[in-house]
C-alpha cells in the first residue's frame, strides 16, 4: 500500500498529546529532558527524530522507540521519493556478473 504524504512526528505529538491536552512546549520538553528549542524544531518539522529523541519520546508519552524512528523514515522516505531522480540509475542484472 502507497502512504501519500505521511505526517513528520512533529506534526503527530501536536495533533494527538499537545493540542489535546493542552500541553506547552516548554512543559512537554521538561518532561523530555530536551531544550525547549530542541522540541520546537521537531514540532515545526525542521529537525527529524533522532534514535535518542525516539527513546525520550517513547518514555514520555508512550509507543515504542522503534515506531517513532518509522514514522521519521516514512516521512523521510516518502520526500525524498518526490524529489529523487532515479531515471538514470540502472538496475544490476547479478546473474550476468
Amino acid at each position: 500500500m502507497v502512504m501519500h504524504n505521511p505526517a513528520h512526528p512533529g506534526e503527530f505529538i501536536s495533533a494527538t498529546y499537545m493540542v489535546p491536552y493542552n500541553l506547552s512546549c516548554r512543559y512537554l520538553a521538561g518532561k523530555l529532558n530536551v531544550a525547549p528549542s530542541t522540541l520546537n524544531r521537531i514540532l515545526k518539522c525542521q529537525s527529524g527524530v533522532s534514535p535518542e529523541m525516539a527513546l525520550r519520546l517513547s518514555k514520555a508519552v508512550g509507543r515504542s522507540p522503534e515506531s517513532w524512528l518509522a514514522m521519521q523514515h516514512t516521512y523521510d522516505l516518502w520526500h525524498a521519493a518526490r524529489k529523487t531522480q532515479l531515471e538514470n540509475v540502472q538496475p544490476i542484472d547479478f546473474s550476468a556478473v
